[in-house]
């Protein structure tokens, strides 16, 4: 190298190997004149032969150096436990499944650490969410650092990047998309084409809730302290949790949802998911929470958990109140040990029996108060000084 010439930059960029980030790669090579390193973030998405089909895509396209990271495992302890603890539904509906945005961005910070590299990159476009949860996170843990956007500031279309990576001299895989599909260890998020005009979807959308068993099966959830340790008594790590219930859930066509979503940018838009797992260990800890969470813990959490899911959505999970919730949560969560199980069969899941060390059920003192608890006139005189209010303000308005 002269003495003149000056290094360039490092950038990295989160890279699936699809059409929009292999634009990138170019574009910020050729164009912007970075050496461009791509990272890939394995949070369930992506089979043995896609990874090394993005692996190579990434050293066709002339990287200085490509990251695989496999953050299965951690994504489910830092995020997904914390979900399921939180009973966290964005709109009571979305199980938070753009959530892996935050592990993808917090590695992308990890790598231009290790780096040196001043800038960081990926291929959102201006018009959805996931720009907005990477951005605002590196923007909060590393200000120092450059983001850029490349399909957001060109304002790039489909066939413009095509046309560009055609003639700089690499091929494009022909495909006509229908729609718009992200996939990860939560499960499936589908847009576009009929859904997008709110019209019943085709069948063909469904991967992971086809019906595939027709007879009811019965599955035992255990948790420890809210979050979940084994499936029909065997021990499994979370992560196995929800794959094996992914499985056994979508096989009965449970956890397939249509809903109006609110997008962070303030429009509203139609969205079809398929998360069988996720909603299963969210509707069995919500049983096993109320068998042993008194009427005002699950009073004041139930707040507290549609802040959580709403900030997670709105690309807010590094905003300190999300911690102090997640405090007080874990605090509830003490006694929420012990087991549910659910039936499985026709599209649903249905609460069969929830059992618990904690258990606020007591058979003893039910009968006790039926037997010599108190009298009718002690119960008759309760129900009068309960409802005073209520009746004071019914009589003014008389």
């Amino acid at each position: 190298m002269k003495m003149d010439e000056k290094m360039a930059e490092k950038i990295v960029l989160a890279f699936s190997g699809g059409l929009d980030t292999s634009f990138c790669v170019v574009y910020l090579k050729e164009e912007r004149k970075f050496d461009v390193i791509t990272a890939t973030i394995d949070t369930g998405g992506l089979s043995k032969e896609e990874l090394k089909y993005v692996e190579n895509r990434s050293k066709e396209l002339g990287v200085v150096e490509h990251y695989f990271i496999d953050a299965k495992t951690e994504i489910f302890d830092e995020i997904i436990s914390n979900i399921i603890k939180a009973n966290a539904l964005y709109q009571g509906v979305y199980p938070l499944m753009c959530s892996d945005r935050y592990t993808i961005a917090k590695h992308l910070i990890d790598i231009a650490k290790k780096e040196s590299a001043n800038a960081v990159a990926h291929g959102c476009t201006g018009a959805g969410n996931d720009q907005v949860r990477i951005d605002v996170t590196v923007m909060s843990l590393v200000p120092e650092l450059k983001i850029i956007a490349p399909i957001r500031e060109l304002g790039m279309r489909r066939q413009q990047e095509i046309e560009y990576l055609e003639k700089k001299g690499f091929k494009v895989k022909s495909e006509t998309k229908k729609y718009t599909i992200n996939e990860n260890v939560f499960g499936r998020t589908i847009s576009g084409s009929e859904i997008d005009e709110n019209k019943a979807p085709r069948e063909e959308i469904w991967v992971m809730t086809k019906v595939q068993k027709k007879e009811p099966e019965r599955v035992k959830i255990s948790f420890k302290k809210g979050v979940p340790t084994a499936i029909n008594g065997k021990m499994m790590h979370g992560i196995e949790i929800l794959r094996k219930l992914n499985e056994m859930a979508g096989a009965h066509g449970y956890g397939r949802r249509l809903y109006v979503e609110d997008e962070t940018l303030g429009i509203k838009g139609y969205q079809a998911f398929e998360a069988p797992g996720m909603l299963l260990l969210i509707e069995s800890h919500r049983a096993l929470e109320r068998l042993v969470l008194t009427h005002h813990q699950l009073n004041t959490k139930a707040p507290l958990e549609n802040i959580y899911a709403d900030l997670s959505y709105r690309g807010l999970f590094y905003e300190p109140v999300m911690r102090n919730i997640e405090k007080f949560v874990d605090s509830t969560q003490e006694v929420v040990t012990g087991d549910v199980a659910m039936r499985l069969h026709n599209m649903s899941a249905m609460q069969e029996s929830v059992s618990s060390p904690y258990s606020l059920v007591r058979e003893d003192i039910a009968r006790y108060a039926q037997t010599a608890g108190w009298k009718g006139i002690d119960a008759e005189s309760f129900i009068k000084m309960y409802g005073l209010q209520q009746r004071i303000a019914w009589a003014r308005k008389k």
